[in-house]
C-alpha cells in the first residue's frame, strides 16, 4: 500500500495551509498547534505562518512522505545542512561551491519528500535517473550533484552507499573559439569604457568571469605588465599576462572612474560587480557585432589559448597563464588551433589542385 503524501503549502494570504491522511494521532498533534483551524470545504488544516509552526510540523511529521513548498522548507533545511556549511568552511571551499552543495542537497530532500535521515541508495538512484531522463542535465551538473550529495551523506553523515554511485563519462565537447576578426568586431562595439576595459582584461589575460570582477586596482603590475589573480579555481595564486593595448584602456578608465577597493565595483563601491552583469554585457557586444557562434563570456579565455598556441606559444607557459592543474586541460585547445588542422590539405582541394595541373585551368 502507497502511502499519502502529506502537504504543506503557503497560500497568497500568507497562512499555511496542510493536507494530510485522517490519524487520530496527527490531528491530537495538530490541534495543540495555537491558531490551528480545520477548513472542511477544502479539506485540510489551516495554521498562522512563523517559524515555530513550521518547525512543529516538521517535527510532527519528521520521516513520513513529506512534501512542502521550498520556501517553507528553506529555514528547516539551512539548519540541517549547517554541519555541512561548517564542514566546507572549515576546509576553505569557495562560497560559490558552498551555496552550490547547499542548494543540490536542499532540492535532493525537495524530490524525495523525505527526512535526511530516512535517505536510501535508491533516492538518490532515483534522482540521478530523474535528472538525466526529465530534466536532461549536462553531464557537469549531474557530476556537481553527485559531489554534492557524496560531501554530505558520504562525509558528513557516514553513509556508505553514496561511494557506490558511479559517475558519467564526461561529454567531449570542444570549446567554441572566436577568430581574431571576431575579437576585434566584438571590442570595437563596446563603447561603455568599462565594459571595454572588461573585456579586454579577459581576452588579453585569459580571466575567468569570477576572476575579473574580483580584480583590485593593486592586482595590476603595470611595471612588469603583469596582473596578480589572488584565490583563483583551486585557491591557487598566478600571474598573467598584461596587453599594453589592454593597460591603455585600462588607464583611460581609471582616470574616469578612479575605482578604489575593487577595480570594477558595481553600484555599491563596497562590492565588486557581478559575473552576471559581465555576461550580459559580452552578450549585448556580440548581438552588436553580429557574431553568430554561441559565445559566452568563457569563449573569450577559450579563444585566448587558442590564438597562444596559433602563434606557437609552448602549450606549458599557456597551462600556467590559465592556472589549469592538469597540461590534459589545456590540450584541449590543440583539436580546435588551426595551426594544427590548418596544416592538413582536405582531398577535395588536392584534387582541384590536380586537376587545375592536368588541364591548365
Amino acid at each position: 500500500m502507497i502511502e499519502r503524501k502529506i502537504k504543506i503549502t503557503e497560500k497568497q494570504d500568507g497562512k499555511i495551509t496542510l493536507t494530510v491522511p485522517y490519524n487520530p494521532i496527527h490531528i491530537k498533534k495538530l490541534k495543540s498547534i495555537k491558531g490551528h483551524r480545520w477548513n472542511p470545504k477544502e479539506k485540510c488544516w489551516i495554521f498562522p505562518k512563523s517559524d515555530d509552526v513550521i518547525k512543529q510540523l516538521f517535527n510532527i511529521f519528521k520521516g513520513k512522505n513529506l512534501w512542502a513548498d521550498p520556501s517553507l522548507r528553506q529555514e528547516k533545511e539551512d539548519n540541517i545542512f549547517e554541519d555541512l556549511r561548517k564542514e566546507m568552511v572549515s576546509r576553505k571551499y569557495s562560497p560559490k561551491t558552498i551555496k552550490a552543495y547547499l542548494r543540490y542537497n536542499r532540492v535532493f530532500l525537495e524530490f524525495t519528500g523525505k527526512s535526511f535521515t530516512d535517505i536510501s541508495d535508491n533516492d538518490i538512484r532515483n534522482y540521478l535517473s530523474y535528472l538525466v531522463e526529465e530534466k536532461n542535465v549536462s553531464t557537469s551538473s549531474l557530476n556537481s550533484s553527485i559531489s554534492a550529495l557524496k560531501f554530505y551523506y558520504g562525509i558528513i553523515l557516514k553513509r556508505k552507499f553514496v561511494y557506490e554511485v558511479k559517475r558519467p563519462r564526461k561529454d567531449k565537447k570542444l570549446p567554441v573559439v572566436l577568430s581574431k576578426e571576431e575579437i576585434a568586431k566584438i571590442l570595437s562595439s563596446v563603447n561603455n569604457i568599462k565594459h571595454k576595459a572588461i573585456l579586454m582584461l579577459v581576452y588579453s589575460a585569459g580571466l575567468r568571469v569570477s576572476e575579473v570582477v574580483r580584480l583590485m586596482p593593486e592586482d595590476i603590475d603595470n611595471k612588469r605588465k603583469l596582473i596578480h589573480i589572488k584565490g583563483a579555481k583551486g585557491r591557487k595564486d598566478r600571474y598573467t599576462l598584461l596587453a599594453d593595448s589592454a593597460l591603455d584602456t585600462l588607464r583611460n578608465y581609471w582616470k574616469k572612474y578612479e575605482p578604489k577597493k575593487w577595480l570594477f565595483p558595481s553600484t555599491n563601491p563596497d562590492r565588486h560587480l557581478h559575473y552576471r552583469s559581465v555576461e550580459k554585457v559580452f552578450a549585448n557586444a556580440c548581438e552588436k557585432a553580429n557574431i553568430l557562434k554561441r559565445a559566452t563570456i568563457h569563449t573569450l579565455r577559450h579563444s585566448f589559448a587558442t590564438h597562444l598556441l596559433e602563434a606557437g606559444t609552448d602549450l606549458r607557459y599557456i597551462q600556467e597563464l590559465l592556472g589549469h592543474k592538469s597540461s590534459k586541460t589545456t590540450e584541449i585547445y590543440t583539436h580546435v588551433s588551426k595551426s594544427s588542422i590548418g596544416k592538413i590539405i582536405s582531398p577535395l582541394d588536392r584534387f582541384e589542385e590536380e586537376k587545375s595541373d592536368k588541364y591548365g585551368n
